[in-house]
């Protein structure tokens, strides 16, 4: 961890800006803030209609002068102004006011493994803009498996998988600090995608942009595994006449489409494993892979990993506020570092 503890107790508030959601943790209050990463303008009068869930709902629904803006994608801000202004709205007055009674506030973020010193310099903006005086960035693997309980300050090896909207990023941890990591631009996004291209090109049939996901979830009853219903009936939009259709589709197909986009995961596990020292898969054999992330929640893909991998597999309590609540554990000291006594004489 490039940042010390010391530095993050000094902190009085974390954020987690992540594609598909953000979450806010201030010192003494918890979570505060738990919203899609969603805003909406008027194009016209460059006003903000709507930030959070209420953004979202609007998505695929607005007239054309209404823009549904996602200002972080793969959780860098690729629109600074758009973030500070979300933010503003999801914290509301009175938070904003308390922060602000703070002489020099100091906030944490979190930020994928290996960003690029842009992104990194994206995200210390956008905190300063809402006031911040100093801005300590935390790698989302260390902060994630703090959140779920990892001994990560422990010398024995730890193995995390962040499952996020956009990507997937997957450690190796010990005393402290990253051994191996690897980041797959692979997420809840792409596997999406994987069922809306399937449905398009095999029966002609667009889906609502808010639908995939209950429906990801929903069509296979336990997900990517063998069971469930061999057939499901889904409500969408005919392609070449633009009316509503209900088509019957085969629940082993989609499970097939979805696996495309998993390979390049599975290619990602089988990497970090290669890189790592023997010592440490050792480690690994007993404890196993611990998933956090939204992803994570997808039904069977723990399974597949246990079947590509022959190790356990776990997913977090609350896989998807891990990171934010690790950083909140970091800034209320509640984190102890492994003190190394020198050898006597």
């Amino acid at each position: 961890m490039t940042v010390s503890l010391e530095q993050l107790q000094r902190c009085h508030v974390a954020v987690d800006l992540g594609a598909a959601r953000t979450r806010v943790y201030v010192k003494g209050l918890g979570l505060v803030v738990d919203e899609p990463s969603v805003a909406a303008v008027n194009t016209r009068t460059g006003s903000l209609i709507a930030v959070g869930a209420l953004a979202e709902q609007m998505t695929g629904r607005t007239p054309e002068y209404i823009r549904v803006a996602r200002p972080v994608s793969g959780g860098t801000v690729v629109d600074i102004e758009m973030a500070q202004r979300m933010l503003r709205h999801l914290l509301g007055d009175k938070l904003r006011r308390q922060l602000r009674r703070k002489p020099r506030l100091r906030a944490a973020a979190c930020t994928p493994h290996e960003a690029d010193p842009l992104a990194q310099r994206a995200t210390v903006e956008t905190l300063v803009g809402l006031g911040a005086r100093r801005v300590e960035l935390v790698d989302t693997l260390i902060a994630a498996a703090v959140g779920c309980g990892l001994p990560v300050e422990q010398p024995t090896a730890t193995m995390i998988m962040v499952c996020g909207a956009a990507t997937t990023q997957i450690a190796v941890l010990s005393l402290g600090s990253i051994v191996t990591a690897v980041r797959i631009p692979v997420g809840g996004n792409a596997i999406d995608e994987a069922v809306i291209q399937y449905l398009r090109q095999h029966h002609e049939l667009l889906l609502p942009s808010q639908s995939v996901r209950p429906l990801q979830l929903a069509l296979h009853g336990n997900g990517i595994q063998l069971t469930g219903p061999a057939l499901t009936d889904i409500h969408g939009r005919d392609v070449a006449t633009g009316l509503a259709r209900t088509v019957q589709v085969d629940t082993a197909a989609v499970r097939q489409a979805i696996h495309t986009p998993l390979t390049a995961v599975l290619d990602g596990v089988g990497k970090v494993l290669r890189d790592c020292p023997p010592d440490l898969v050792a480690d690994l054999a007993d404890r196993g892979i611990m998933m956090v992330g939204g992803s994570a929640l997808l039904p069977g893909l723990d399974q597949m990993l246990r079947d590509a991998t022959g190790m356990p597999v776990h997913i977090a309590e609350r896989p998807d506020v891990c990171a934010v609540l690790g950083l909140g554990a970091m800034l209320d000291g509640k984190i102890q570092p492994m003190v190394l006594n020198p050898l006597a004489g």
